[in-house]
């Protein structure tokens, strides 16, 4: 019997390990001119699992930014958040507006950059106090798009990689045209071949992926 030996999953987040495609080629970019962002203030916009925490550890590690849940920003935080630029990541869930909105102000008279992620654009959150929405539909939404075939490809790849799993071509292109197309199936499907495969004690292969999810 061929023994099964769960292995440890290192996510690769250098710049080098960030895929651009014709989806979030956009993003990038914004991401990198962050010296020249509109009143120093950036909203980064896309679905769960597309990107947007990558870029934030590659901005994060070029400017040398503190990142903070926003679900742990706390209004007397504000002051000495502000001392160097700033990335408060699931801003559109959770955050304590009062807090959000002293953090804006502090950060501004600081004249020290702020990244805010989310999942829709700033001029979508629900947002009861007044003048932080009259602050966040002044900022400049940048966002990640679904991926196309060549981005969902190395994604894949790249998902595969992480868990040390090399993979044929043949089982990649398969999942292209089998998976929904966002990052977040992809994720799921690589987590659960993985599992399948492990528990099964087999290849993960093309063979595995079609009994795991059905035939073409």
């Amino acid at each position: 019997m061929q023994l099964s030996i769960p292995l440890p999953v290192r996510v690769a987040t250098g710049r080098e390990d960030f895929m651009v495609s014709t989806s979030n080629a956009a993003a990038a970019t914004a991401v990198d001119g962050w010296r020249d962002w509109p009143q120093a203030r950036l909203a980064l916009i896309g679905p769960e699992g597309s990107g947007k925490s990558h870029l934030v550890r590659i901005w994060a590690a070029e400017a040398g930014a503190a990142v903070l849940p926003a679900a742990k920003l706390r209004a007397e935080d504000a002051p000495s958040l502000a001392g160097g630029p700033l990335c408060v990541e699931d801003a559109d869930r959770g955050v304590d507006e009062e807090a959000l909105f002293h953090l804006w102000n502090a950060t501004a008279q600081a004249g020290l950059p702020l990244l805010l992620t989310g999942r829709r654009p700033p001029s979508e959150w629900n947002v009861a106090l007044p003048d932080l929405a009259s602050r966040l539909a002044s900022l400049v939404p940048v966002t990640i798009e679904a991926p196309d075939d060549a981005l969902l490809s190395m994604i894949l790849v790249k998902l595969f990689a992480d868990r040390q799993l090399s993979v044929r071509p043949a089982l990649i292109g398969w999942l292209l045209r089998r998976i929904e197309r966002s990052h977040a199936a992809a994720i799921a499907t690589v987590e659960r071949l993985d599992r399948e495969a492990l528990a099964q004690g087999v290849a993960l292969d093309l063979a595995l992926a079609r009994s795991v999810l059905g035939p073409d």
